[in-house]
């Protein structure tokens, strides 16, 4: 599998990156470690977690998705083999029981975090540290434009950039990075740690998939030329882009039968959207699976993709897209219905 350095950081990573947002609630622990060593094995060396994972995200389960990545370092012994990046959550009415909902990215706040982290993955540092999402307002988790809050919490870009450095500087943390950010908050985090004279983000882990390219507009160039990596999150769009939910061949368990509160993908625009996709991938005699992945995985400035899957077999058929490249006319057939149903599922 190919790799290449994360941004401006010595991390080689994958250029899919296993995500664990599932694991403890929808994958057991033992289907978690065959996912694990299934990817290894592939070449996959980019993992992924949260502190707040499994989601959707409850306070009994809070924390599982990194503590079984925690075992299974333990058994394999292969801490030297994986980059492993998790984040620290921000503020939320969503999840009381961190830090009480009302966490932020001050020193104290995320000084906790990561020692928690490291604590439930039983390792000395985390390769990647990343905030999960802003601690003000700003578009994200399904928010296409920019509402101004009415009374906002205080948020301090340069103590954050501080703090996270003195994590780097600990040796707890190598590098670290942003999530569900906007170019505005990816310039303010840039140019704070350059005029503290600290090291810079290199990645931006935000949703990049058919159905939402929001981050193309003001993002993408950010990144780009200021040497960061964006890391895409939900290339199949909760596997709307699979094409099972229109058919109706997705499993009860599977995610959006699961979890019904997750409305994200299941608009009429995203379903007229996902149609017309799959249209593409059947003329082409594509897979729509392997289309979707190809497609994300594409950008000069994407640095990997995170794939997730709830066992083996959703795995390695999600692998078999790794070399496909998409014709020049494939390409042009997605950018045409991008222009009519333009980011269905921001």
């Amino acid at each position: 599998m190919r790799r290449s350095k994360l941004g401006k950081s010595d991390l080689q990573v994958s250029s899919w990156c296993l995500g664990t947002m599932t694991f403890g609630s929808q994958t057991a622990a033992p289907v978690a470690f065959d996912l694990l060593d299934l990817a290894l094995e592939n070449g996959i060396n980019f993992i992924d977690s949260a502190e707040m994972y499994p989601a959707p995200a409850l306070a009994n389960t809070y924390g599982e998705s990194e503590r079984i990545i925690g075992r299974w370092l333990a058994r394999r012994g292969r801490r030297d083999d994986v980059v492993l990046a998790t984040k620290a959550s921000g503020p939320g009415a969503f999840v009381p029981w961190i830090r009480e909902g009302r966490s932020n990215h001050c020193a104290a706040h995320l000084t906790a975090a990561a020692d928690a982290s490291l604590a439930r993955m039983g390792t000395d540092y985390i390769d990647l540290y990343q905030l999960h999402w802003p601690d003000r307002a700003a578009n994200f988790f399904g928010q296409l434009g920019f509402k101004p809050a009415r009374q906002e919490a205080s948020f301090d870009v340069e103590e954050s950039v501080a703090a996270l450095a003195a994590l780097v500087s600990s040796g707890k943390v190598r590098h670290v990075g942003l999530c569900n950010e906007t170019a505005w908050g990816t310039m303010q985090f840039l140019n704070a740690a350059r005029r503290l004279g600290v090291a810079e983000i290199v990645s931006v882990q935000n949703p990049f998939n058919l159905l939402n390219r929001s981050l193309e507009v003001g993002l993408a160039e950010v990144t780009w030329r200021e040497g960061c990596s964006v890391i895409g999150y939900s290339p199949l769009a909760f596997g709307m882009l699979t094409g099972k939910y229109l058919d109706n061949s997705a499993a009860a368990d599977a995610r959006l039968n699961r979890h019904r509160q997750y409305r994200r993908y299941s608009s009429k625009r995203a379903l007229a959207a996902t149609s017309r996709y799959l249209a593409i991938a059947r003329e082409a005699s594509l897979d729509p699976t392997h289309m979707a992945l190809a497609w994300s995985a594409s950008k000069p400035y994407v640095g990997s993709v995170i794939i997730g899957a709830s066992d083996c077999r959703q795995l390695q058929h999600n692998l078999l897209a790794h070399d496909l490249e998409l014709s020049r006319d494939v390409l042009k057939a997605i950018d045409a219905v991008h222009e009519e149903i333009s980011n269905p599922c921001p």
